[in-house]
């Protein structure tokens, strides 16, 4: 099966936003009914912003003509240090696949095509947070452990 990634414009909002929601409500199990009229508002104004300023790239993974997948890399600077001189950094986010695509590479061709969009501008650090299905993907495509990092504010799993 080919796997054909398309970066998305301004112009697929409404796509953009479809996705949004399906990813939102598997990651965080927030069941159908549920309304998330703010949230998705706040994600639609995101869009809006980073994608015109380039702080955000977007995609989505096509198999034949049928959108079964969808990812983005949200770009920023930091400091420069030893570990990344440029200071520019990529944190995946949104990679999601239908259910009935996985493993057929939608995942790797989507982390994939966005890696190589942030190598492209310079990136020098890229990292992600996974779920625990993912994570040996994510190692395979050379992802590893960032150890000493800690989150401030309420646990959740």
């Amino acid at each position: 099966m080919e796997i054909t990634i398309k970066r998305a414009a301004a112009a697929d909002l409404a796509e953009l936003m479809r996705w949004r929601e399906i990813v939102l409500r598997e990651v965080f199990s927030i069941p159908t009914g549920e309304d998330m009229t703010g949230l998705l508002a706040a994600n639609r104004a995101y869009y809006q912003t980073a994608l015109e300023a380039e702080a955000h790239i977007a995609c989505f993974a096509y198999a034949e003509e049928t959108s079964v997948g969808c990812g983005g890399i949200c770009l920023y600077q930091e400091m420069p240090s030893p570990d990344n001189p440029t200071g520019q950094c990529g944190y995946l986010m949104n990679i999601f696949t239908l259910p009935a695509m996985r493993q057929h590479g939608v995942g790797r061709a989507i982390v994939q095509w966005l890696v190589q969009e942030a190598k492209r501008r310079g990136v020098g650090k890229i990292y992600l947070e996974s779920t625990e299905q993912a994570y040996p993907l994510y190692q395979e495509l050379g992802f590893h452990d960032m150890r000493g990092y800690l989150k401030y504010g309420e646990e959740s799993d």
